[in-house]
């Protein structure tokens, strides 16, 4: 899929997925994870055959901060160490836009370079923000990449209720990192990821 025929319905539908993410009942989930900062969590996808990943943390920023270093721009590269490049490919408005990526090696290269390309969206959700994403089928591929895939994924950032300086960052993870890697090693890439970007 080269462009996209309407991007509203797209990111609408993209915004509902993970809005019903974030409705699903506590006892769906299991812990795999837990330090004093940050909870991590994990269920079978319905998207593809691995793991539908949630994360928990509180962030001491206020909300439109914490998502200007998640959503695509220059914050993100300055925090994210396993991001190792990120181009707007195509804008369709001033929060809605097609982005390609690429991630270093993890897990000392067991799992190799990666590169995506999403379609990413950030809108307001309650008192905070969601930044949400999905991959495209995009044609143009590079060959010192695998091409991996990320289901649709997102954040939700709220301020705390008490400490308005303070935001309750919660993301929905689920990448099929795809090529000839075992699922325990992308289970684990997985939950160092979601530790990562929440620390």
């Amino acid at each position: 899929m080269e462009g996209l025929p309407d991007a509203a319905a797209f990111a609408t539908k993209l915004k509902n997925t993970l809005i019903q993410y974030h409705s699903i009942e506590d006892d769906k989930w299991r812990v795999v994870k837990k330090t004093k900062d940050v909870t991590i969590w994990r269920k079978p996808s319905e998207e593809f055959n691995g793991h539908l990943f949630k994360a928990q943390g509180v962030i001491d920023d206020v909300v439109n901060s914490v998502i200007d270093h998640i959503r695509p721009g220059p914050c993100r590269l300055d925090w994210d160490s396993l991001m190792t490049s990120l181009d707007i490919l195509e804008h369709f408005e001033e929060n809605c836009c097609v982005m390609r990526y690429t991630t270093a090696g993890q897990l000392l290269n067991i799992i190799s370079p990666r590169e995506f390309v999403d379609f990413s969206y950030t809108v307001g959700y309650k008192e905070g923000l969601l930044s949400c994403g999905i991959s495209l089928d995009w044609s143009e591929k590079r060959p010192e990449f695998v091409r991996g895939y990320n289901h649709p994924c997102g954040w939700f950032c709220v301020p705390l209720k008490d400490i308005p300086n303070q935001s309750l960052l919660t993301g929905y993870i689920q990448t099929d990192l795809r090529g000839m890697i075992p699922q325990s090693a992308v289970d684990t890439a997985m939950d160092i990821l979601s530790t990562l970007r929440l620390n």
